[in-house]
């Protein structure tokens, strides 16, 4: 009689993107914009000297750079960033990754490899079309709810 194998967890190296669009702190928010527009993204990292400082959403340019009556073309990318990385290993199993995710109330990770460098970058949206879809619904719920 065959026992029945229980699938392996789904790793993040085999659903992450592999490319992740970056810029330097002196970038100007107009380019910023123009590279998620180019490549169709919702963020960008931001880097020095060979390190992630901070990373730049599509809403940071809004709140931080439009309401606050701002010109793109004299904001530079280091003024509106989140310098608060969150990220995660491209050998983090999919499920914890969402998780994660959901506790902390974003919807993209950086991804790292064992030596702590940039590898990729992972989605909410990538965790969806790969793993645990009801996981992934109760995730976005918590990232949508009002802090209490």
């Amino acid at each position: 009689m065959k026992v029945a194998q229980k699938n392996a967890p789904m790793k993040i190296r085999d659903i992450m993107s592999r490319e992740v669009e970056i810029v330097s702190p002196d970038t100007l928010l107009h380019e910023v914009a123009r590279k998620m527009q180019r490549r169709d993204c919702g963020c960008v990292l931001v880097t020095k000297d060979d390190r992630i400082v901070g990373v730049i959403t599509d809403r940071d340019l809004a709140l931080r750079c439009v309401a606050e009556s701002h010109h793109p073309a004299e904001m530079m990318a280091e003024q509106v960033m989140t310098p608060e990385i969150l990220y995660c290993r491209d050998t983090d199993d999919a499920d914890d990754v969402t998780k994660n995710m959901g506790e902390n109330k974003v919807r993209r990770l950086a991804v790292l490899d064992s030596n702590k460098r940039l590898v990729g970058i992972v989605t909410l949206g990538d965790l969806a079309s790969h793993s645990n879809h009801m996981l992934c619904g109760e995730t976005l719920g918590a990232i949508c709810r009002a802090a209490a």
